[in-house]
């Protein structure tokens, strides 16, 4: 199982900027999607996630100016953000809950990150 992440690249401060990861390989099922992502010097926070069904949560950080939606035929998960401010700078990555099988548990799945800059 593979998750291919893109998007990304350098914003000015109240621009937008999207990014797409789709999940690849072997995959009975997947539960949660969603994006995380660590500034310099910082721990690693949850941004937005989704479940399978659309339910959606976001860091208050993030609320209002960003969506994330998904493609469940796709296996893939997109974030737009709007807004963005020179705080949102970080490395973005995606993560997914996939089961590969029936009879396994799911297991954490994570991309390989996509850099956001947001600078003037």
């Amino acid at each position: 199982v593979q998750l291919q992440a893109s998007g990304g690249g350098l914003v000015q401060p109240g621009g937008f900027l999207g990014l797409s990861c789709a999940a690849s390989g072997s995959i009975f099922s997947i539960n949660f999607m969603g994006w995380y992502r660590q500034a310099p010097g910082k721990q690693r926070e949850l941004v937005a996630r989704i479940g399978s069904g659309g339910s959606t949560n976001y860091a208050d950080s993030v609320k209002g100016r960003f969506t994330i939606s998904r493609d469940n035929a796709k296996n893939t998960v997109y974030l737009q953000m709007n807004s963005l401010k020179p705080e949102d700078t970080a490395v973005y990555y995606c993560n997914a809950e996939i089961q590969i099988t029936a009879f396994t548990r799911p297991d954490a799945y994570w991309g390989q990150g996509t850099q956001v800059t947001v600078s003037s």
